[in-house]
């Protein structure tokens, strides 16, 4: 089976939680007997497959299965081509109107509207995949009315490997001592930002993000605030190399996201045994058990609190950790392959079906 699995802006996500759920796919796809190709177009570019179309040749590549991980226009020519030619269509829901709201400038404001957008081109699938079982829900709810499987975005444990070794180069290169809390990805308030620097203005711990931030006309202003003035003891690294370093240098995972499809940033930390404290929202109801591979958390009060037991108690710290580690492992990436293949496996049943139709 020959599967398109295409980013659309993929060069512009690489840095994102697309970007890394995309690269778990297909690396773990590379393992099974599906063939993978990641442009839609014959010769590999757009411009290039108007030429050969102006000399007779096809425009599109040959693939048996069409699998978009965005929704922009370059999707939407995937989408309709799979429509016109009987292709089963698989469109990954990495993005809800929910999670897109306190992302960007301005992003709130037009989350609604981007929701019904969003609703429309999901439908379009014949099956869609959720990273977690409130994503699920979410759509479903919002009334996408296809066949929704639920797949793990993954960790790639594999290529954290070694992280141990980046703990004191990475905490010398950042001038941190003591007790780390730190978070890693794209800053972002919805990430929950605020809470970040409250919990650093009013503790005494070492607080990192490591992560890009932007600071151009899409930024948030309380994003371009809290970087450019932020508490004395807290850090906003920008962009690292290597991701790993991260791991190794921080000792606590906060993550008070506000809202998530899955986040795949709260994975790679608990597969290197790091103790995670999370806010308590529905993504993570099912994932992971307050006091057995994390802390949940609602207040700022109880965010200060779990930092507190942590810093405390080294023993509750690795016990988290080693439970953590346990749950990172059922998220493998032969996981993700599993789920991907029954995902495909299905759109071509329903494709198959007497009363599909193509138009």
């Amino acid at each position: 089976m020959r599967v398109l699995n295409h980013l659309e802006l993929e060069s512009h996500l690489d840095r994102s939680g697309i970007g890394t759920s995309v690269r778990h796919q297909r690396k773990a796809l590379a393992d099974t007997s599906i063939e993978v190709i990641t442009s839609p177009w014959n010769g590999g570019r757009p411009s290039t497959a108007a030429l050969k179309r102006a000399v007779g040749d096809a425009l599109f590549e040959t693939y048996d299965i069409a699998h978009c991980n965005l929704m922009g226009p370059e999707s939407l020519a995937i989408a309709a081509h799979a429509r016109r030619n009987g292709i089963p269509l698989v469109v990954h829901a990495h993005t809800t109107a929910e999670n897109f709201a306190e992302s960007f400038r301005g992003s709130s404001a037009v989350a609604p509207a981007f929701g019904r957008y969003l609703r429309w081109f999901y439908s379009q699938a014949d099956v869609v995949v959720a990273p977690s079982e409130h994503t699920r829900r979410a759509l479903a709810e919002a009334g996408v009315d296809v066949p929704i499987r639920v797949v793990t975005n993954g960790v790639d444990i594999d290529s954290l490997s070694g992280f141990e070794a980046l703990r004191e180069p990475y905490r010398r290169r950042f001038d941190l001592d003591g007790l780390v809390v730190f978070s890693v990805g794209n800053v972002f308030e919805r990430k929950g930002l605020t809470t970040f620097c409250r919990l650093a203005e009013s503790t005494d711990y070492e607080f990192v993000w490591f992560g890009p931030y932007d600071t151009g006309p899409l930024a948030s202003s309380t994003v371009r605030r809290r970087v450019a003035t932020p508490p004395a003891n807290a850090t906003f690294t920008g962009w690292i190399d290597d991701v790993r370093g991260a791991y190794a240098a921080g000792d606590v995972y906060l993550f008070p996201t506000k809202n998530e499809t899955q986040g795949i940033a709260a994975l790679e930390a608990m597969a290197c045994g790091k103790p995670v404290v999370v806010r308590d929202i529905p993504t993570f109801e099912p994932l992971y058990t307050d006091g057995v591979d994390c802390l949940k958390c609602e207040t700022l009060s109880e965010f200060r609190r779990a930092l507190q037991r942590l810093a405390e108690n080294p023993a509750l710290r690795e016990r988290l950790g080693e439970n953590a580690r346990e749950t990172a492992a059922e998220h493998g990436l032969d996981r993700v392959a599993d789920g991907l293949g029954d995902a495909y496996d299905t759109a071509r049943d329903i494709r198959d079906r007497p009363e599909s139709t193509t138009d």
